[in-house]
């Protein structure tokens, strides 16, 4: 094979990547009943893509059937840029302060993936960012990426918690890791202190339904719940909370990939731009953005709510 693990990190290092961990394309039977005690639970609240054929997201083989080995990197995505604490504006979650990280991932693990098959024309490989049927943060731990984390994000001892995760299942066996990285989490429950809705009920698990970031992107109801609209504190879209108040987060260091700085030099949006968008101001503002995932009525339910809450104008509801 014209290549190795090694030299398969190394393209990777240079195509901007700032970590990668090979290893066997084989079931996670542990991490795969955890996510099913979860979605028994009904933590996952409205995202009902994750409880369907969730065994597929155990077995990568059942993604990729030619799967022999994932290969599995991690980006930071770091700025040094703070919040605006303008009252009239809303805060949005670092991930989506640029663009929409699934473009960026992607367009790297194509090209490390062509690399690949220009090495070897016998390699095929599936891409995944996200959106693919994979336990990308089980894959992240087992490639020895780093540890999970008692806010269930991953965590990397030389970037912090700040890092995209991403995949590609190819049809070769190669070189694996034999080590994970330790649980250096401890004693500490900084990140179960800090949530202000009791979401992280437990270390290690988070229940969606009381989480700023899902009921600001994904719930599609008509107005936040009560726990929720009342414990915003200025988030807009998502919420950095648990990962801004993680010691570990002390290493963060700013990201190599300019993609990832914020679009117009922002942190936060202004809540009447929001509120008087248009579906065509919609689009046109947020393409090629994260923010996107999040649909226009359920951004301007958030803005409405964050006007309530700061005393600034009734809320949509009020005005029906």
């Amino acid at each position: 094979m014209p290549f190795s693990a090694e030299t398969i990190k190394e393209k990777a290092a240079e195509i901007g990547f700032h970590r990668t961990g090979i290893v066997p394309a084989q079931p996670l039977y542990e991490e795969g009943d955890r996510l099913n005690e979860w979605l028994k639970r009904g933590y996952h609240g409205q995202m009902a893509w994750l409880a369907r054929e969730p065994y597929k997201r155990s077995d990568p083989r059942l993604l990729f059937p030619a799967a022999r080995s994932v290969i599995v990197t991690a980006l930071n995505y770091y700025t040094d840029n703070p919040h605006s604490k303008d009252p009239s504006a809303g805060k949005i979650s670092r991930y989506a302060w640029g663009d929409d990280y699934h473009d960026v991932v992607r367009k790297k693990l194509t090209e490390l993936l062509d690399w690949m098959r220009s090495m070897d024309a016998s390699v095929d490989g599936k891409i995944c960012v996200d959106t693919a049927p994979m336990m990308d943060k089980a894959w992240a731990v087992r490639a020895g990426l780093g540890w999970l984390g008692k806010h269930t994000n991953l965590i990397t001892t030389d970037a912090g918690s700040w890092v995209f995760i991403g995949e590609i299942l190819v049809n070769v066996e190669l070189e694996y890791e034999h080590q994970k990285v330790e649980d250096h989490c401890g004693t500490c429950t900084a990140c179960l202190d800090a949530c202000p809705t009791g979401a992280i009920v437990g270390p290690y698990l988070v229940d969606s339904r009381k989480c700023i970031s899902y009921a600001t992107i994904e719930l599609r109801d008509e107005t936040l719940p009560v726990n929720i609209s009342s414990n915003l504190d200025g988030w807009f879209y998502g919420c950095d909370i648990c990962q801004d108040v993680c010691p570990w987060n002390r290493f963060e260091k700013p990201t190599f990939e300019e993609g990832f700085e914020p679009r117009r030099g922002e942190t936060s949006i202004h809540l009447d731009e929001v509120l008087d968008m248009t579906p065509e101001s919609y689009a046109e503002r947020f393409r090629r953005s994260a923010i996107k995932r999040a649909k226009l009525p359920g951004l301007k339910r958030n803005a409405a709510a964050l006007k309530t809450v700061g005393g600034l104008e009734p809320s949509l509801a009020d005005d029906n």
